[in-house]
């Protein structure tokens, strides 16, 4: 060993195996060193000459692992032999054993989630319910206006979950079920955010749409889970926001996802009111689809409580302009119960989204405070739409909406019983050249015949100014949403309200069922061919005397369609104060001249030419030609009036994307608003 010790730094000579093998059986190794089994390396008795030069040490490769017999027939002809066996590294040998051990915890894992079902395998079946925590910022009471019998109620239920014995002296028992109602925008989800800050208990949110995935099953184990955690947590609270995802109206079972969504329910229908009670577990949820939940879902036991959120008064307007402007530096000149009465209708998301739109304008001038113009601004914004001020019109489709325009306000200034003129603009908003905007005088909640009538001549005043003023051959498609209006509202006059003498007191024709919501797949007629034909020969003598009579008002007051179309092509836009000026007569107040128009449309100070369709204004949508005209209504009644046939007769055009309406809730719809007191066009 202290040979080959001391041989490390001397030269060596390498060695094959032939010529190793050689000086192994001549005598000449003296030593040997086998390193991993097949390198050996040595020293000789006598020096091996190669290339002139003497060598006492080599090294070799043997073509297989050194044995141990080999070993020992070196050592039998007096060769000294020493080996290295390195011992192999640990990971060598995990290399062998991880894969098992990963394949064993995997199953271990597997089998422990399946443990209770198979629908619980990987956390599918698990529900997406949050909890929420205290710490959370909350959300109170306070923070919530113009739904006064919506808090009432729902206080109730946090009391009793704070003081069940006070309640339950008397045979009381908690409610299993709170369904807020209303349309979008009017704060439902914003009340059970003010309950979780109220209640003082566990609270889960979840939405309709989270239980319902691609796996079968998935939907019903989600809402086992989830009253599991709730009887875990009782008393709580559980929220079900847009509840219509789930828990639609069974039946014909068309449409992919039938069944799974059929189950999903009909598990939330148990775990409600079933064999099992749920006792301390509150359920709380939100829709503002009620028409197309399944009876079942709404029966006392399931939701004992039904709270209607309703869009706002006109005492809620304000108390919610209020919370809102709470934020806002406001100049001494605001006057929110101004602005409540000038937005009915709206929602108290719109009322926000006002009250942001006026900071915004405000922020924008580099004003400090926000100012009472500011509002209006917005107002006009949100309710009518942006101004297209860069969009260019010839003169000649700037006279048309002018008169067209001008036909609506004479109406609406002469005929008895219509709402007071807001606005009469020709400056395009959205997709529409023009509006005349009316506002109630009071939040209404009925109509009468004689009002209907009244708007269905304001309706047709427009398409009347262009026959009077530009001939019949010269009409335009402005008048497209008009008529479409008004066809419909005196259909509904006819077949829903019985203010037809020929008809009568006759409801004529189902209302329409969507076979996809779960109604009837077959739909049957109940009326027959004669009386259809009563009712289109009702409906066009109804459109006829509407006509005949916007006609006789408008041939009456001829100067004064010419004033106020000679007013709107020279300041282009009249508030309610100028439309009252030019009704008696006065001349309006002096302003800045708006440039003038060349015949090719071309003005000095505006843009680039616009989309509009020649001839197309804020009176109708777009017609089949495809010219764009409408603009919505603005200034309608408040939604906390009528019934929803009221309103849908009313209101005979739904807005949807793609048409020429602005976008859905900017301003009260007619769909959603049963006056159509304010025309675009």
């Amino acid at each position: 060993m202290f040979t080959l010790v001391r041989g490390q730094d001397e030269p060596r000579v390498t060695l094959d195996t032939s010529e190793f093998n050689r000086q192994v059986l001549d005598g000449n190794v003296d030593s040997i060193l086998v390193v991993e089994g097949k390198s050996v390396r040595g020293s000789l008795r006598s020096a091996y000459m190669r290339d002139g030069e003497e060598y006492r040490y080599f090294r070799a490769t043997v073509p297989s692992d050194v044995s141990e017999e080999r070993v020992a027939e070196w050592e039998a002809i007096g060769i000294n032999v020493d080996a290295e066996w390195p011992d192999s590294p640990w990971w060598s040998n995990l290399i062998f054993v991880l894969p098992w051990v990963i394949l064993i915890v995997f199953w271990f894992w597997v089998l422990r989630s399946m443990q209770g079902g198979g629908n619980k395998a990987f956390q599918f079946g698990r529900s997406k319910a949050k909890l929420i925590s205290p710490d959370t910022p909350k959300v109170t009471f306070e923070d919530v206006a113009g739904a006064d019998e919506a808090k009432e109620e729902l206080s109730e239920v946090i009391e009793f979950l704070k003081d069940p014995k006070r309640f339950g002296r008397l045979g009381g028992r908690l409610p299993k079920g709170v369904l807020l109602i209303g349309p979008p925008g009017t704060g439902k989800t914003l009340l059970a955010k003010a309950v979780a800050g109220e209640a003082g208990r566990p609270f889960f949110q979840m939405s309709g749409s989270d239980f319902v995935e691609m796996f079968v099953g998935v939907g019903a184990s989600r809402v086992r889970d989830l009253f599991e955690q709730g009887k875990a947590h009782a008393p709580c609270i559980i929220f079900i926001d847009e509840i219509d995802a789930v828990g639609r109206h069974r039946g014909a079972g068309l449409g992919g996802g039938h069944d799974e969504r059929e189950q999903t329910l009909n598990q939330l229908l148990v775990e409600m009111d079933g064999f099992e009670a749920n006792e301390g577990v509150i359920l709380l949820a939100a829709t503002n689809r009620p028409d197309v939940l399944d009876p079942a879902l709404l029966r006392p036991g399931r939701f004992d409580r039904q709270v209607v959120v309703d869009a706002p008064d006109v005492k809620g307007r304000e108390q919610i302009l209020r919370v809102h402007a709470r934020k806002l530096p406001l100049t001494d000149d605001v006057a929110l119960d101004v602005i409540a009465k000038g937005t009915p209708g709206l929602s108290g998301a719109d009322l926000a989204n006002i009250c942001n739109e006026a900071a915004l304008l405000a922020a924008k001038g580099g004003a400090e405070k926000v100012s009472m113009s500011d509002f209006e601004q917005a107002k006009d914004k949100v309710m009518l739409g942006t101004e297209r001020r860069s969009m260019v019109l010839t003169e000649n489709e700037r006279k048309l909406t002018a008169y067209h325009e001008a036909g609506h306000a004479v109406i609406g200034l002469r005929v008895p019983g219509l709402d007071p003129i807001h606005k009469v603009s020709i400056v395009p908003r959205g997709r529409a050249l023009g509006i005349t905007a009316s506002l109630p005088q009071e939040d209404r909640h009925s109509y009468t015949k004689d009002w209907l009538q009244a708007q269905l001549c304001m309706l047709f005043g427009g398409r009347v100014a262009e026959e009077m003023i530009f001939g019949e051959d010269k009409v335009t498609t402005g008048a497209g949403n008009d008529i479409e209006r008004a066809t419909s509202m005196a259909r509904r006059m006819v077949t829903r309200f019985g203010m037809s003498e020929v008809v009568g007191l006759m409801a004529v024709g189902d209302s329409d069922q969507e076979v996809f919501l779960g109604r009837d797949v077959m739909q049957r007629r109940e009326v027959s061919e004669h009386t259809a034909q009563l009712v289109d020969q009702e409906v066009k003598r109804i459109l006829d005397e509407a006509h005949a009579r916007a006609r006789e008002v408008l041939e009456a007051e001829m100067d004064l369609l010419t004033r106020i179309a000679e007013a709107l092509l020279q300041v282009e836009t009249l508030d309610r104060d100028d439309v009252a000026a030019l009704a008696v007569g006065d001349p309006l107040p002096p302003r800045e001249a708006l440039p003038a128009f060349n015949d090719a449309g071309d003005s000095s100070g505006k843009g680039s030419p616009g989309d509009a369709e020649p001839g197309a204004d804020a009176a109708g949508a777009s017609d089949d030609d495809g010219a764009s005209a409408s603009g919505g209504d603005e200034g309608t009644s408040d939604a906390d009036g009528g019934t929803d046939e009221e309103a849908e007769a009313v209101a005979p055009l739904r807005r949807t994307p793609g048409s020429a309406e602005p976008a859905p809730g900017r301003g009260p719809s007619l769909a959603e608003d049963p006056e159509p007191d304010a025309m675009r066009g």
